[in-house]
């Protein structure tokens, strides 16, 4: 089999790849231990936000913070370099470019949470605790994001998303990025699954309530994200028992993260 010559990362790639994958995991471990923790009682959904203002506020919080600040930084550097160098191998057919663009959104998301991040370190004029402008940049994209006529692209693109999630789970599309043995794959096998099906029943859950959006010709300053797709699961019947399961799911899907941190292949062609 023939193609485009591929070598091992640059040397500042791979350790901005695998921070970023670690700081996803803490991210998702926190979102899904409070998920699971709602749907048996008493304790509040957190979305990504939440989740590092959850880090913040503990003992040695803001060293904790800016950690994941640097970790998140290393994520959206990788996802820009896996879009437009192609590190994967996705190609410029229409499903190549589909991908590729999927990379860059998720580039722009972790930047605004990065920015968030960042806001709560007092960064930015106006202080700490989630104020100043880099908490108004990021409610500026929630603002553009949350108008009613983006709603209807933006559940199709999350859709795919899901559908994505879908398939790399149950095609075991995951198992050919990792440098792992047989038997560390047996243990990875199942947690990809179950964490890749978690998240992409997160994200169907967040394209139909865009899609609500569209239908219900609403116009809102904020756009559903995580918190909001939980709340409604909860809110369905035996709603306690899919919150659960779902938030089982993303704890799964932190463990993932975190086997991507250890057992990614980090490669990208011979561009960089």
């Amino acid at each position: 089999m023939t193609g485009a010559p591929v070598h091992k990362a640059k040397p500042w790639i791979e350790p901005l790849a695998r921070m970023g994958y670690a700081a996803r995991a803490l991210v998702y471990l926190i979102i899904g231990v409070f998920a699971f923790l709602s749907a048996i009682g008493g304790v509040e959904k957190k979305g990504s936000r939440d989740a590092l203002r959850t880090l913040f506020e503990q003992p040695f919080g803001e060293i904790i913070v800016w950690l994941m600040v640097a970790g998140l930084a290393g994520y959206v550097a990788w996802r820009a370099v896996q879009a437009l160098l192609d590190t994967d191998g996705h190609g410029i057919g229409p499903k190549g470019l589909a991908i590729r663009a999927g990379l860059l959104v998720s580039a722009f998301t972790y930047a605004t949470i990065a920015i968030y991040a960042l806001s709560l370190l007092g960064v930015f004029a106006g202080g700490s605790g989630g104020g100043g402008s880099g908490s108004t940049v990021a409610d500026f994209v929630d603002g553009a994001i949350g108008q009613r006529n983006v709603s209807l692209g933006l559940a199709i693109v999350v859709f795919g998303v899901a559908c994505a999630h879908f398939w790399k789970a149950f095609k075991r599309k995951y198992a050919d990025r990792f440098d792992a043995g047989p038997q560390a794959m047996a243990i990875i096998d199942p947690i990809s699954i179950v964490g890749l099906t978690a998240r992409g029943f997160v994200f169907a859950v967040i394209s139909f309530l865009f899609l609500l959006r569209f239908v219900n010709a609403e116009d809102s300053g904020e756009h559903p994200g995580l918190e909001e797709a939980l709340s409604y699961v909860q809110s369905l019947p035996g709603g306690a028992w899919l919150l659960a399961a779902t938030g089982a799911g993303l704890v799964a899907f932190a463990a993932y993260s975190a086997i991507e941190a250890r057992w990614r292949r980090i490669r990208i062609n011979s561009a960089v």
